[in-house]
This record gives structure tokens, sequence and C-alpha cells, in this order.
């Protein structure tokens, strides 16, 4: 069993930027890949990027491929998304979740654990 807690969300205005962390429980979370999904108002969820279990691979949604890191520190059972360039559209409630897919899994589905997220405002 792992437990996922976001933090770092709020306001901020467009052209800023955030750095969202999530910390797990647990002893295994290095044999996790981690990813960090959001949804806006109205939307469907959607991948934003994910990292592998060891940090060596990661992969961006091309709406946040260049304004975005993903990273981890598994002495610390936390995973960090570094947003720069905030927009509008990236207004959404952001969450982190772990998966034993080691394929860096892009599909809610193929997560095994999810953090209850945390909201990031930009504004124009």
């Amino acid at each position: 069993q792992v437990q996922l807690i976001e933090s770092g969300g709020g306001l901020v205005q467009a052209g800023g930027s955030l750095r969202l962390s999530c910390a797990a429980s647990g002893r295994t979370f290095s044999s996790y890949a981690m990813g960090w999904f959001r949804q806006a108002p109205g939307k469907e969820r959607e991948f934003v990027a994910v990292i592998s279990w060891g940090g060596g691979s990661t992969y961006y949604a091309d709406s946040v491929r260049g304004r975005a890191t993903i990273s981890r520190d598994n002495a610390k059972n936390t995973v960090y998304l570094q947003m720069n360039s905030l927009k509008p559209e990236d207004t959404a409630v952001y969450y982190c979740a772990a998966s034993t897919d080691g394929r860096s899994p892009r599909l809610g589905y193929q997560y095994n654990y999810w953090g209850q997220g945390t909201q990031v405002t930009v504004s124009s």
C-alpha cells in the first residue's frame, strides 16, 4: 500500500512558476514509476508527466513539454513537478500517482495509487 500526498499548489500569475511535490509513504517507493496528471473543471483527467523507477527516463505531454520537469528523490520518497511559464490553461487539480508498470505509463488505469490532488490556478 502506498499513500501519496501532494503539495505546492496555489495561485500564480501567468508566466510564473510552481514546484509541486508528492510525498509517498512506504518503503517501496523506488519500485514505482511516478506520474502526474491533471484535471480541469469540466474536462477529463489528462496525463502530464511520468518518471521511471530510478529517474532515468521521463516523458511529458505535448502541452507541457519544455515547460515542465519531473524529478524524484528516492531517499526522500518524493516526486516533484516543476512547472514554468505557466498559462491559464494549466489551471487544474494536479494529482500524483504510482504505478508498478515499468514502461513509463501514460494512462490512468495503469496506475495503482493516487493522491488527493493539489489545486493550481493560473491567473491571466
